[in-house]
């Protein structure tokens, strides 16, 4: 090797290790990004496992807040018809379903917050928890002793 490919080795060498550390590091910074629920994500029919909506979390203020972007099955209702509060008779698109929950401290849940079942108008505790590397989220409604989980999947 003469000295001027040895020069040109040396170089390439450097700035490839360097661009290689970089993209190691972005990547490392936006799969971190994604290991909260504040995403899109689309929920499924327990029952059928059919796609029904596409929900957006954001975080307000240290609290996670939710609305449906859009439904996903032909024929779903429009508005929230089976709604108590001043939800009731809004439309389906836009509607706020998730209220309030904060990072469990020390955990990779967020909990203390409400959902919304607009199918039937009943609101239960919730708890969200991140799993595969945040590319899912296991949604917990409570009521009572009792719970039900769902499994969303990130949409982006």
């Amino acid at each position: 090797m003469t000295p001027s490919q040895a020069t040109v080795l040396r170089r390439f060498s450097r700035t490839g290790l360097a661009a290689l550390v970089g993209v190691l590091l972005l990547g490392a910074g936006s799969a971190f990004g994604q290991t909260t629920p504040v995403g899109t994500w689309r929920s499924v029919d327990d029952k059928s496992g059919e796609a029904k909506a596409e929900i957006r979390i954001v975080e307000r203020g240290g609290a996670l807040e939710g609305r449906i972007e859009k439904t996903l099955r032909p024929g779903a209702a429009t508005r929230c018809d089976e709604c108590t509060d001043e939800r009731k008779g809004q439309p389906i698109a836009g509607l706020e379903i998730i209220r309030g929950g904060a990072k469990a401290e020390g955990k990779s849940v967020w909990e203390g917050g409400k959902i919304l079942d607009p199918e039937n108008g009943k609101e239960y505790r919730a708890s969200f928890t991140p799993v595969d590397g945040g590319a899912k989220l296991e949604v917990r409604g409570y009521l009572g002793p009792f719970w039900r989980t769902q499994t969303w999947t990130r949409v982006r």
